[in-house]
């Protein structure tokens, strides 16, 4: 990316909201590109909704301005990946970017008994976490101690893989498809199928191809967003914004009137015909995306939680 974009002052960032679908390419950190993508839109506010590895690629969504309020309903979603693990030898990071571990003898990978593998690893599964992760101990990050050369115990967490295929399966080489809940590492994953397979393995490429509702047909590269706003200014660049409640399709819509939507827009809670006990996206009389609430267990009283408090300035679903 050119150092264009780099230099514009703070006095320059605007106030842009939406989502956008980025395509992170390996190498760079998560934080790298949002930063890279903010200054490129010039956004004020800006997050993402769950970092990817340097080496990983793919699907990451990023959130700005009145769209940041609901990047963190993103981390809970499940997500999709393709990943390519290479059998033989480990690595003190799990992936390619570390130090070869140990080496193994890969035994014959045939089909039926790379399957009977993997299905020992659907469903709820535990998990150690790795020591090259952002978990902290004692404050610190656990990626912090192992550049240090420090291995402390973790306790095993709870992860569920909702689907796990192979799609390729080449000598010392599977690539597998894991769809999976919050939390999981799929290098450790990797690590434990190969373990179970007899030998050991590590993470080659990985890539992200969906998280909660979004999947990767429709995602921008840095590069592609630089060309188009070299090419038709800041508005086509803001075209290629989702508006915030394209993250939340599954939620149900509660519509309200004038009087309760100024009530809402208040912070105050209203009384209205919706689902008991459930998040809720709310809508104005327009239509307009107003932000999220929750249903009392009962029903029929809504309370706010995260409101779109500049309106003029979030892009509506089409």
């Amino acid at each position: 990316m050119s150092g264009a974009a780099g230099k514009r002052p703070r006095a320059a960032w605007r106030d842009v909201s939406g989502i956008v679908l980025l395509d992170k390419q390996p190498g760079p950190t998560s934080n790298g590109v949002l930063q890279a993508a903010r200054r490129l839109f010039r956004a004020r506010k800006a997050g993402h909704t769950g970092s990817l590895d340097p080496l990983a690629s793919g699907l990451l969504p990023l959130c700005f301005g009145q769209a940041t309020k609901i990047s963190g309903m993103l981390l809970d979603a499940d997500k999709t990946y393709r990943v390519t693990a290479q059998m033989g030898f480990a690595t003190t990071t799990g992936d390619a970017e570390g130090e070869p571990l140990e080496s193994c003898p890969v035994p014959a990978l045939a089909a039926d008994a790379v399957e009977s593998v993997l299905a020992r690893f659907r469903g709820a599964i535990e998990q150690v976490p790795p020591m090259y992760s952002a978990l902290k101990r004692d404050g610190r990050r656990l990626y912090e101690l192992a550049r240090k050369g420090m291995e402390v115990e973790r306790a095993p967490r709870q992860v569920v893989i909702h689907s796990l295929h192979c799609m390729v399966l080449e000598g010392p080489q599977l690539t597998l498809e894991v769809r999976c809940s919050k939390g999981t590492y799929v290098r450790t994953l990797v690590e434990d199928i190969a373990k179970a397979l007899g030998t050991a393995g590590h993470v080659v490429a990985l890539r992200r191809i969906q998280l909660g509702p979004f999947r990767d047909e429709r995602l921008w590269t840095l590069g592609a967003l630089e060309a188009r706003l070299a090419e038709g200014g800041e508005p086509a660049l803001d075209a290629v914004l989702l508006a915030p409640d394209a993250a939340l399709p599954h939620w149900p819509a509660v519509r309200l009137g004038e009087a309760e939507q100024a009530c809402i827009m208040q912070g105050q809670a209203v009384f209205v015909a919706g689902p008991a006990a459930q998040r809720v996206r709310i809508y104005g009389p327009s239509g307009c995306f107003l932000g999220v609430g929750r249903m009392t267990a009962e029903g029929g009283r809504l309370a706010p939680e995260r409101l779109m408090l500049d309106l003029e300035r979030v892009p509506q679903a089409q």
